[in-house]
């Protein structure tokens, strides 16, 4: 486990350049997850480091294969400077320890809701994990064991939540999309969705 977090932190640090700050959190009977934080003009990026150490397991499986399954971390983007969205760490440790918690399998389209604003005043309670590939590129670990993916959270508010569990992630996305919406803004509105 040790030796394929190192390889993640050095794609990680390949990818945002150096951390500027790390903060760990630990729960009972999980790995340590650590959330790194990367600057990069006003833009500040937070990315987990432990979820990947082992693979997650489809909780209908009686056993946990311990070499293979989907590995990956989670990354989340916003603009610097706007809210005080360095309370994330917890809250994004507590969505990547889910998959040892709860025995989730974190996959591109899934919702991740921790019932809770992301940090205070935020207007996101939930995050739609998005497609790995774009800003961190997969990192390939030796056979017979899965990449590690390295999936963007994109902030819900909880009427955008609602709606793309009815609708789903892709039409939710594309609505985004159809009105521009920044969705690196810490402050921003739902999206219309009438």
């Amino acid at each position: 486990m040790a030796e394929i977090l190192a390889l993640v932190e050095a794609r990680l640090r390949s990818a945002l350049g150096e951390p500027d700050a790390r903060a760990d959190v630990t729960f009972l009977g999980t790995d340590r997850i650590e959330v790194l934080r990367f600057l990069d003009g006003d833009v500040v990026r937070y990315a987990t480091l432990g979820m990947a150490g082992q693979p997650m397991a489809d909780p209908t499986s009686p056993l946990a294969d311990p070499v293979k399954g989907p590995r990956a971390e989670l990354i989340l983007s916003v603009r610097g400077g706007l809210a005080d969205t360095d309370q994330v760490l917890r809250p994004l440790a507590v969505l990547a320890a889910s998959p040892q918690v709860e025995g989730l399998v974190v996959a591109p389209g899934a919702s991740l809701d921790l019932g809770e604003p992301l940090w205070t005043g935020a207007p996101f309670t939930s995050v739609l994990v998005a497609e790995s590939g774009g800003l961190v590129e997969d990192l390939e670990l030796d056979a017979p064991m899965d990449p590690v993916r390295f999936l963007p959270l994109l902030p819900m508010t909880p009427n955008e939540a609602a709606w793309k569990r009815v609708r789903g992630a892709q039409e939710l996305q594309e609505r985004w999309l159809t009105h521009g919406t920044d969705l690196r803004d810490p402050l921003r509105t739902s999206v219309p969705l009438d």
